[in-house]
């Protein structure tokens, strides 16, 4: 039974375990300026990166199932470790029982996609080609590395591409403390150093900052990659995304009236508001979820 268009007219939320999924925020905001969003971030929880793939799975489906209740129909998890490890777990087994109307997108398939220059749905190579061999550098929490998903969608779909991935476990953490970028800098050098020596000293292709917090001290990597090794920007290639899969569904309009920004932690949000500020709008206020 097809669903009433005027019951997926919403919001669209927007979903991290912190402050990183502001930096895909911005970069929805800016790429669909007509779009109302619901941003949640679950503070409390966070890091994500440090914990075991039930725990992250059962948190992105309380905070998914939360921006539902405020009248989202569609949610993007802006979180890599949460797409790693619970998004295809959740939208096969939770979303068609719960909500099958409703859709959950994630950050992970759009990188797949922009690495390889392969859609989504493709999942074996091109027969007949033969790509010049390449190295993709992937920097992400321990719990995306573990989950190896880069490395195992990559290689279905262009096994010519070597993928060497480096976890920076105490990244986040400092991101979310607020610390002084004098502190973060030495930690990112130390990460982009032990991916080099991966592949004894030589320098990447590219890289991709797999999670959605790098790209805040995205130019603490330029420091220490040489001038051509490209940086993928994950914020920009997630709004694209997005604004081509709305253009394809058509059924998620856009409500009517103004177009305003809510912005939600399951932490404390005198807190939040306080680390954040360094990294958002003076508007973008949180408030408890």
């Amino acid at each position: 039974m097809t669903q009433p268009a005027a019951l997926l007219s919403g919001p669209i939320g927007v979903f991290d375990s912190g402050h990183g999924g502001l930096t895909i925020l911005r970069a929805l905001v800016d790429r669909l300026p007509g779009r109302s969003f619901v941003y949640l971030g679950d503070h409390a929880h966070a890091p994500y990166g440090r914990r075991d793939a039930d725990d992250i799975y059962r948190l992105t489906v309380e905070a998914i199932d939360w921006l539902f209740r405020q009248g989202c129909p569609l949610v993007v998890v802006a979180c890599n470790t949460a797409a790693a490890v619970a998004l295809r777990r959740l939208q096969h087994d939770w979303l068609p029982v719960h909500h099958p109307h409703r859709r959950v997108l994630g950050v992970l398939v759009p990188m797949v996609e922009a690495i390889t220059d392969v859609p989504w749905h493709v999942e074996t190579p091109a027969p007949g080609l033969s790509p010049a061999p390449r190295t993709v550098g992937i920097f992400a929490t321990a719990a995306t590395v573990a989950s190896r998903a880069y490395p195992a969608e990559i290689g279905k779909r262009a096994p010519h591409i070597r993928v060497v991935q480096q976890a920076c476990p105490d990244l986040v953490p400092l991101i979310e403390a607020g610390a002084a970028r004098e502190a973060i800098r030495p930690v990112v050098h130390g990460y982009v150093a032990a991916l080099k020596a991966q592949l004894g000293g030589a320098e990447p292709d590219s890289v991709v900052l797999g999670c959605t917090h790098y790209p805040l001290v995205a130019d603490l990597f330029g420091e220490v990659l040489a001038p051509a090794v490209r940086i993928i920007s994950q914020p920009v290639i997630a709004a694209d995304s997005l604004a081509g899969y709305l253009d394809r569904h058509p059924e998620f309009a856009a409500p009517a009236g103004p177009a305003p920004l809510r912005f939600h932690t399951s932490g404390d949000p005198a807190a939040v508001n306080a680390s954040a500020e360094r990294f958002v709008a003076a508007d973008w206020i949180f408030r408890s979820a």
